[in-house]
């Protein structure tokens, strides 16, 4: 008795380079779904990511944050620190320092404020951003507190005093690139929030409003 062809054997060498085209066709599909599945999460894990390295290191001049004043004395050199303001499109509030700037000790904490005013006659919320110049010096500006952490509402016609409480790290004296160094502008912008997360309900707030049902 003769032999039976396998299978393979009665395909047509057309069907046979067909399978091979779909089995390959697949595995390429199967690749690129997973690395498009990796460049999203690299994409979310990026922005966290940035602002940490940021906040580390300074880069951007991004400045540090700091929970208390330096243990040592401050430091004979002085630094001119000088303040900015801007409001971005959309935002219709006046927003400026009340001094334009200001000589600091190195290790001296200073507190500043700014003023801002919603001109509108509605309710407005806005979050600040900031940065220093020269970027380079992100790294040694410490900030203990500042109103750009939280959102910001504001009524309308409401003005507002903000501290912004700081000090220049000493360890910049033992710095040689900034041996020279004699100015720092802090810069803040205000930019429009559009759904501003929700206030807890205080107690008292909660007793009033089922009073009233």
């Amino acid at each position: 008795m003769a032999n039976q062809p396998t299978t393979q054997e009665t395909q047509s060498p057309r069907a046979r380079t067909s399978g091979r085209t779909l089995t390959r066709d697949a595995v390429v599909a199967s690749v690129c779904g997973f690395v498009v599945v990796l460049m999203v999460g690299a994409s979310y894990a990026a922005v966290p990511f940035y602002n940490w390295f940021c906040r580390a290191t300074g880069f951007n001049g991004t400045t540090q944050v700091a929970t208390s004043a330096p243990s040592d004395a401050p430091l004979a050199r002085t630094i001119t620190v000088s303040f900015d303001s801007n409001v971005a499109p959309g935002l219709p509030w006046k927003f400026e320092p009340e001094q334009n700037n200001i000589d600091v000790k190195l290790g001296e904490v200073v507190t500043v404020y700014y003023t801002v005013t919603n001109q509108s006659a509605r309710t407005t919320t806005g979050q600040a951003a900031y940065n220093v110049a020269p970027l380079t010096v992100g790294a040694y500006f410490q900030k203990i507190n500042c109103f750009c952490f939280t959102e910001q509402t504001m009524a309308p016609g409401e003005k507002r005093e903000m501290p912004v409480v700081f000090y220049v790290d000493p360890k910049l004296a033992k710095d040689s690139e900034n041996d020279t160094l004699k100015s720092i502008t802090l810069s803040y912008t205000f930019f429009p929030v559009r759904d501003p997360a929700p206030k807890p309900v205080a107690a008292g707030e909660a007793d009033q409003r089922k009073g009233s049902l």
